[in-house]
């Protein structure tokens, strides 16, 4: 069954069986929307885009082709980490763009939150038309949007890269199996689909990735400070045995800088947030509180291992007040 919004009753999705019904039911609908014609999917690597991309494997086969685009502004390995799940184990039919340049460029010097956020979802589409022009047969492009997407873009809070549709110019129909779930949901989806349990329990990453990340204009070393900060985070929370156990957790490096000392010599360089943060709905979120200690060793790592920041600070805030990401 296709829904264009989430029903009042719909049951929440909390166990294999009920998470199987509703694969059963969008392997049904896949089919009958698609028919025998192509799919492009927009791959991220991350939950969203991953259980789609087994659900539409799994419902249509090699008529799905899977665009990976690096922006550039990827976590680190992660570009790596998608060609080597996606097209060495899963065996999808997967085009692999490396658009850094190409994205870095249209970002230099634009610092408001929406404008950078359109730039990166347009490019993103642009970037598909371009890859969809080089096939033949495909009409339609699958998303990994999620009901939280469109809420928030309802409510105004902030837009989504794929909350609302393609321009109008382009012919794609979109196939959006995930759209009416909270992210609880898609995991449990993902786990019956038989998804590796590092695909499905990883942190979700938003699409503009570390460019909300990098508040104001996007700068190549301070986004650069960003990626090796968050880096040193993942690894740390592993090694505490957090990987897991904490929803998401991740850094911001803001456009401005404060005096510090390295080496006995001033610096005046950026701070480094970090944010750990829990929930099932993405709806409200609380904050994690970590121990004295990995505070400690995060501060020491990333102010003395990272070129650019002279301070670590840690966000308390749950949201609301505040939202996910800091743009």
């Amino acid at each position: 069954m296709v829904y264009d919004r989430r029903p009042d009753d719909f049951e929440r999705i909390t166990t294999p069986e009920l998470a199987q019904k509703f694969v059963d039911e969008q392997m049904e609908a896949i089919k009958e929307q698609v028919g025998e014609r192509k799919v492009l999917l927009a791959l991220s690597g991350g939950v969203d885009s991953s259980v789609v991309a087994a659900l539409l494997i799994k419902a249509i086969g090699d008529q799905l082709t899977c665009v990976h685009v690096n922006h550039g502004l990827l976590r680190k390995g992660e570009p790596e980490q998608v060609i080597k799940v996606f097209g060495e184990e899963l065996g999808a039919n997967l085009i692999y763009v490396d658009a850094t340049e190409r994205f870095l460029d249209k970002l230099a010097g634009v610092s408001d939150p929406e404008e950078k956020r359109m730039i990166i979802g347009n490019e993103f589409i642009e970037v598909f038309a371009e890859e969809a022009r080089k096939l033949e047969g495909v009409d339609f492009l699958a998303q990994g949007t999620i009901w939280p997407d469109i809420l928030e873009s309802e409510d105004g809070i902030k837009s989504h890269h794929n909350a609302g549709g393609l321009p109008e110019d382009l012919k794609f129909e979109l196939v959006e199996p995930v759209k009416i779930l909270f992210k609880d949901e898609v995991r449990e989806v993902g786990r019956v689909l038989g998804l590796p349990n590092n695909m499905v329990d990883r942190q979700p990453f938003p699409g503009p990735g570390l460019g909300v990340r990098c508040p104001g204009a996007i700068t190549r070393d301070r986004l650069e400070a960003v990626r090796e900060a968050d880096a040193i985070l993942r690894e740390e929370f592993a090694a505490a045995g957090l990987e897991g156990k904490v929803w998401q957790y991740f850094t911001v490096v803001p456009d401005f800088k404060s005096t510090g000392i390295t080496d006995g010599k001033r610096t005046f360089e950026w701070p480094c947030i970090i944010r750990a943060i829990n929930t099932t709905d993405v709806v409200e979120v609380t904050v994690e509180h970590l121990p004295p200690e990995l505070i400690d060793k995060l501060v020491m790592r990333i102010t003395s291992e990272v070129k650019g920041i002279n301070r670590v600070l840690y966000d308390y805030t749950p949201k609301p007040p505040a939202t996910v990401e800091y743009e």
